[in-house]
C-alpha cells in the first residue's frame, strides 16, 4: 500500500481554524507545523531548555503547514480535500493564507513498525547497554540491560549528557548505593543505577507523566517499589517533597537537566548529600559551564571532575 503525503499551507494565526475545517470535513491525523506555536512554546518553557537545534528552527522558519495522509488510490479522499480548500478560499471576511496542496508519494514501508529504526541500542561505558523494549533477545555480550520504551518521554541514552552521567556514574557507584535522580524523565538513569549494583533509586520530574513513565520502564528491568520510587514535583517550591527527599542522604545524586535549572537546584544540594557522597550534574553546554561552576562553589560543593562530549559538559562535586 501506498500513500501520499499531502501539505496544505496556511498563516499561523488560521493553522487552527484550517485545521478544524479539516476535521470537520473527515480528515484525521493531522500534523501542524507552525513557526508560531513553536516559539510561544520555547517562550513559555524557557527554564527547561538550554539549546534548540538551529537546523530545526530553520525549517521552521516562516512555516505554517498541515500535514495529512491519503492511500495513493484514494481519488475520492483527494478530489473532497481539493474541494474543501477551495471552499475556504471562497470564504468571504476570511483569510486562510495560500492554502496551496503539495503532494508527494512516499516510500511503501510499514509506519507502525519503521519508527523502531531509530532506537538501535546504545552500548556504553564498559558495562552498560540500553536496549528497546522490542529487542528483548539482543545479545548483550555481559553487559548490563537498560530496558526502555524509548517512545514515551526524554531519555534513551542517545544523547552525550545521559551518555557522560552514566560513564561516569559507572565509576563512582558502589555496591548497596542509594540513588537520588533530579529530573528523571524516562527513569534511565535510576534504573541504570540499580543495574550497577545500587539498593535504592528515587526518581523526581516535575512532569506527572514522568513518574508513570519511569515506573513502567523500571518494571521492564525487574524494579519495583521499594527498589525503585518514582515521585513528582519541584524540590526548590514543594517544601514537603523537599523533607521527604531530605530524611536521608544518598549516596550518588544525578542532575542531569540544564545550566539554569541545576543553577537554582545548587542551594539545595547539599543538604541531600553527605562528605562522602557524589553529585553528578550534567545536561550543561560548554558555553554555560562558568555559571554553573559559580553556582556550586556559592553552595559550598567542590568540583572534582570536569567531562565533555561535543558541546555538552558533565561535572561531578562533593559536599565540602
Amino acid at each position: 500500500m501506498q500513500w501520499l503525503e499531502i501539505s496544505v499551507e496556511t498563516l499561523s494565526g488560521s493553522i487552527e481554524a484550517v485545521a478544524e475545517a479539516l476535521t470537520s470535513g473527515g480528515f484525521s491525523d493531522l500534523v501542524l507545523e507552525d513557526q508560531g506555536e513553536f516559539e510561544t512554546f520555547l517562550e513559555e518553557n524557557r527554564a527547561y531548555w538550554d539549546y534548540i537545534d538551529e537546523d530545526l528552527q530553520q525549517r521552521l522558519q516562516g512555516l505554517s503547514q498541515i500535514k495529512l495522509y491519503l492511500q495513493e488510490s484514494d481519488k475520492a479522499g483527494l478530489a473532497r480535500l481539493e474541494a474543501l480548500l477551495e471552499g475556504l478560499k471562497q470564504r468571504k471576511g476570511a483569510s486562510f493564507g495560500s492554502l496551496k496542496l503539495t503532494k508527494s508519494l512516499l516510500a511503501d514501508t510499514n509506519w507502525e513498525e519503521s519508527w523502531k529504526d531509530n532506537y538501535p541500542p546504545q552500548v556504553l561505558g564498559e558495562k552498560l547497554v540500553v536496549i528497546p523494549y522490542w529487542l528483548e533477545d539482543y545479545n548483550l555480550q555481559g553487559r548490563l540491560p537498560v530496558i526502555l520504551d524509548p517512545g514515551l518521554t526524554f531519555g534513551t541514552g542517545a544523547h552525550p549528557s545521559t551518555q557522560m552521567v552514566m560513564e561516569v556514574m559507572e565509576r563512582k557507584l558502589g555496591p548497596g548505593a542509594s540513588c537520588l535522580d533530579l529530573g528523571s524523565g524516562s527513569g534511565i538513569l535510576s534504573i541504570a543505577a540499580l543495574r550497577l549494583g545500587a539498593k535504592s533509586a528515587v526518581g523526581v520530574d516535575i512532569d506527572p507523566k514522568a513518574e508513570d513513565i519511569a515506573r513502567e520502564n523500571a518494571a521492564y528491568n525487574g524494579f519495583a517499589a521499594p527498589e525503585f520510587t518514582a515521585l513528582t514535583g519541584n524540590v526548590t517550591q514543594d517544601s514537603a517533597l523537599m523533607a521527604r527527599l531530605r530524611e536521608k542522604r544518598y549516596d550518588i545524586v544525578l542532575v542531569n537537566i540544564v545550566a539554569d535549572v541545576i543553577i537554582a537546584l545548587s542551594p539545595v544540594l547539599p543538604q541531600l548529600l553527605d562528605s562522602g557522597s557524589t553529585l553528578i550534574l550534567s545536561g550543561i553546554l560548554d558555553v554555560r559551564l562558568g555559571d554553573v561552576l559559580a553556582a556550586l562553589e556559592k553552595a559550598g560543593l567542590t568540583v572534582t571532575e570536569i567531562h565533555e562530549k561535543e558541546d555538552w559538559r558533565c561535572v561531578a562535586a562533593k559536599k565540602e
